[in-house]
C-alpha cells in the first residue's frame, strides 16, 4: 500500500473481529516497523510486551479504565520505554523526554504498519501504569507508555474525524 494512501486512510479501530486471528509473522512485521523508528542518539529504548493471553488482556483492559475492547483485540501490543537506557547518554533529559518521543515514533510506526496490513488498531494511553506494569509483571526499569490493540477491523471504516487546516497549525517562516 502507498505510503500516503496509508496516512490518509488509517484510523484508530475499537471494534475488532474476535474470531479473526493476527499471525505471529504480521505481529513480527509490525514489531520490525517499531524498531525502525528514529530515537535520539539510536538508543532504541523500547520493549514491547506482545500480549495474546486472555487474563492478561482482561488485566490490561482494567488497568485502561474499563476500556473492554482492550481485552477484545486478539493481540496487545504495550509499547515499553526503557528511560535508563536514554538517560545513559542524555542523562535527564534522555529520560524524561527522549524516551517518550522515541517510544511515540515506534507506537505510530506499529499503528501504520498496522493499517497497511489490512490491520486496524487504536492508540489507548489512558491507563493506569502501576496497575498495567503489575498486570504485565515487567521489569521495574520499564514504564508501559501505549497500549495496542490490534486486530481485523469488525466493521468498514466511518467517516474520518475532521482535521484541523495547515493555516492553523503551522508557522512559514521564509
Amino acid at each position: 500500500m502507498d505510503f500516503w494512501e496509508v496516512v490518509r486512510a488509517r484510523y484508530s479501530v475499537r471494534e475488532l473481529d474476535p474470531d479473526a486471528d493476527v499471525s505471529p509473522e504480521e505481529v513480527e512485521r509490525l514489531l520490525w516497523a517499531a524498531t525502525r523508528a528514529p530515537s535520539a542518539g539510536n538508543r532504541q529504548p523500547w520493549h514491547f510486551c506482545v500480549v495474546r493471553d486472555g487474563d492478561v488482556r482482561r488485566g490490561l483492559a482494567a488497568a485502561a479504565y474499563g476500556q473492554s475492547f482492550v481485552a477484545d483485540a486478539p493481540v496487545v501490543i504495550v509499547v515499553c520505554a526503557d528511560a535508563d537506557r536514554s538517560a545513559e547518554r542524555y542523562g535527564e533529559r534522555g529520560r524524561t523526554l527522549y524516551v517518550l518521543q522515541d517510544t511515540a515514533a515506534a507506537t505510530e510506526h506499529i499503528l501504520l504498519a498496522a493499517f497497511a496490513l489490512g490491520l486496524g488498531g487504536c492508540w489507548v494511553g489512558a491507563f493506569d501504569e502501576g496497575r498495567a506494569s503489575d498486570t504485565l509483571q515487567l521489569n521495574p526499569r520499564l514504564r508501559p507508555v501505549a497500549i495496542l490493540p490490534l486486530g481485523r477491523p469488525a466493521t468498514e471504516p466511518g467517516t474520518h474525524t475532521p482535521r484541523r487546516p495547515l493555516s492553523e497549525v503551522a508557522t512559514w517562516l521564509g
